[in-house]
């Protein structure tokens, strides 16, 4: 038959890899699996996607736009994880700011990435203080912090434009996040400079995506399908965000409770 004659389905949809399509099968298959931070915070896979796109709908009104860079300075709280999806998603890039560095390499690094934005746990707002009149970019300051908006912010000479969970309760639970280019960046990261000053590296949705696909087929069970797992990694390895779907329990402790099993999976992508 001629390619000429062939009608396209009127419904057809091309279906990019995007961060936001890793939602759908946690969402269908186990919308009240528990994601738990320490002893501070223990909510379902449902209620993290609410609060995604409350978190993008709260950007979006502090004029976070396609392409722009958002940092993040946290440690590996729900927070990162809810920034690890939110954040790409609306079609900006998050920068995984590594809180290893010293202040003068975590400058260079929001300098080079130019970053727009900067999400910041109050442990990390010292570092923040004494680093702002050199900051090149950035224009807009988020506090964050287990203790909420109740924290106290030990450091008023900063100028925040929001705190985080006042943010999301302003946002809404429909944002609409857009379809884009698949090789759209996602997230950058910088290396720990051992040698000269840190090395940014950079991953797209459809990387992001297909690491994602790897990790799945590499630790779940076929023989289970109603347990997924949430977990993203800051470590100074490229920052992963996984959901598994079908993973034994046994895999839900391994990965819960072994960074080195976190940072292996890391590197799947750098296999030949």
């Amino acid at each position: 038959m001629s390619a000429s004659l062939i009608e396209r389905t009127p419904s057809a949809y091309d279906y990019p890899l995007l961060i936001k399509h890793l939602l759908h099968t946690p969402l269908a298959t186990a919308p009240e699996q528990e994601i738990v931070y320490r002893d501070i915070s223990r909510y379902t896979y449902r209620t993290l996607c609410q609060r995604i796109s409350r978190l993008a709908s709260g950007l979006s009104g502090l004029g976070v736009r396609l392409g722009d860079t958002v940092a993040v300075m946290d440690w590996d709280s729900n927070r990162y994880l809810e920034c690890y999806f939110a954040i790409p998603m609306m079609g900006a890039v998050l920068q995984t700011v590594n809180i290893r560095l010293s202040p003068a390499q975590i400058l260079y690094t929001l300098n080079h990435a130019r970053a727009d934005v900067i999400l910041c746990h109050t442990d990390f707002l010292p570092i923040l203080d004494s680093i702002k009149n050199r900051l090149e970019t950035l224009k807009l300051f988020v506090v964050l912090s287990d203790g909420g908006s109740d924290a106290q912010v030990p450091s008023p000479s900063i100028k925040f434009a929001a705190e985080y969970e006042e943010l999301l309760r302003g946002g809404t639970e429909d944002f609409d996040f857009p379809d884009f280019d698949e090789n759209t960046r996602a997230t950058t990261f910088y290396t720990t400079a051992t040698t000269g000053d840190p090395k940014g590296v950079y991953f797209s949705h459809r990387q992001l995506v297909i690491h994602t696909l790897v990790t799945l087929g590499t630790l779940a069970s076929p023989a289970r399908v109603s347990v997924s797992i949430a977990a993203t990694s800051t470590c100074q390895l490229p920052p992963c965000s996984t959901f598994m779907p079908g993973a034994s329990p046994m895999w839900q402790q391994l990965w819960a409770s072994n960074r080195s099993i976190q940072a292996a999976t890391c590197l799947i992508r750098y296999c030949p």
